[in-house]
């Protein structure tokens, strides 16, 4: 491994944490009410019919037919993204696919699927999903309603994933009990949050994932979404109450279905203590899979190497869903 030793932060992304360190992370438990909050919220989710409209897109790719998409979510919030299908074979898996808090403005035409639908969702307020006034900037959206629970821009986000599975059935029902999801960075801590409550996906591929160990996450230095939270506290008290309701750790506690987490010893967004409290909250069943990068958010030697040996295991991970 190669964590690297030069960088421009004025904190120490690794937080003096070596690999056994962060092996030892314990999850925090579910404050009380955890599982109705979600439970409830899911069941709401679900009854709204998402209404997908489909077109042929401006984009092109010789492997993939490219749709634009929009469905609709929790509010009457339209979701904006991308539909890939296979030029040349049948659908026979599906996949959903978040992204960071950097949003989203194409999809990735090399996530090593076959026979997959995949849908390349904007979560509400980011990218092809625009809805004023929530902020399209991850310093803004992180705060939007982050006092009321209920109305917390996260939870919502949560839902605009769980749409994107109704869609995909609603177009594909053979798809039932053949759905994944792949999520980095901020998709990959609203992964954490959605898939044990959502039995209609099958496997999960988390990468970097953050909104781990909120304790945490609210106090380690950082350049990622947490620092505006961090800000935030300073002149308005303590959210940590509110965000326990919100921490992908306790939640992938709650996962049952096979899981494939990457997670990094270096990150100056989402500090590696968080990443490892989600990857170590899953079970140690055969099935899951915690790869471990030597750095998050940051270039640095060896990186093509590690990112090939883990799409080489994403490709098999999603080959048998």
């Amino acid at each position: 491994m190669s964590i690297p030793v030069t960088h421009p932060f004025a904190f120490d992304p690794t937080y003096g944490m070596k690999l056994p360190d962060l092996q030892a992370i314990v999850p925090p438990e579910a404050p009380p009410g955890f599982d109705p909050f979600w439970q409830t919220r899911y069941k709401r989710a679900i009854a709204t019919d998402p209404q997908p409209v489909l077109r042929i897109s401006a984009l092109t790719h010789p492997i993939w037919q490219v749709l634009d998409i929009v469905y609709t979510s929790t509010g009457g919030i339209r979701i904006g993204g991308w539909l890939l299908l296979p030029r040349d074979r049948p659908v026979r898996r599906g996949l959903v696919v978040g992204h960071g808090y950097g949003g989203r403005d194409a999809p990735d035409f090399d996530l090593p699927v076959e026979d997959a639908a995949v849908l390349f969702l904007c979560f509400r307020g980011l990218s092809l999903s625009p809805h004023p006034p929530i902020p399209p900037d991850a310093s803004g959206h992180v705060l939007q309603e982050i006092d009321k629970p209920d109305d917390y821009i996260i939870g919502g986000c949560v839902d605009d994933l769980w749409l994107a599975v109704s869609t995909l059935l609603s177009l594909y029902p053979w798809l039932a009990g053949h759905i994944g999801y792949s999520g980095v960075s901020f998709g990959g801590g609203i992964g954490a949050l959605a898939i044990p409550f959502d039995l209609r996906i099958n496997r999960g591929h988390l990468v970097v994932p953050t909104f781990g160990d909120r304790e945490r996450w609210l106090t380690l230095p950082t350049v990622g979404s947490a620092d505006s939270v961090q800000t935030y506290q300073k002149t308005h008290g303590s959210v940590l109450e509110a965000l326990r309701m919100f921490d992908a750790a306790s939640a992938a506690t709650r996962i049952k279905v096979p899981m494939l987490a990457a997670v990094a010893l270096f990150d100056p967004a989402v500090a590696p203590p968080c990443q490892f409290a989600v990857a170590n909250a899953l079970s140690t069943s055969k099935y899951n899979e915690i790869f471990i990068l030597d750095a998050g958010h940051f270039d640095y030697p060896g990186s093509t190497e590690q990112n090939a040996l883990l799409r080489e295991k994403v490709r098999h991970f999603f080959k048998v869903l």
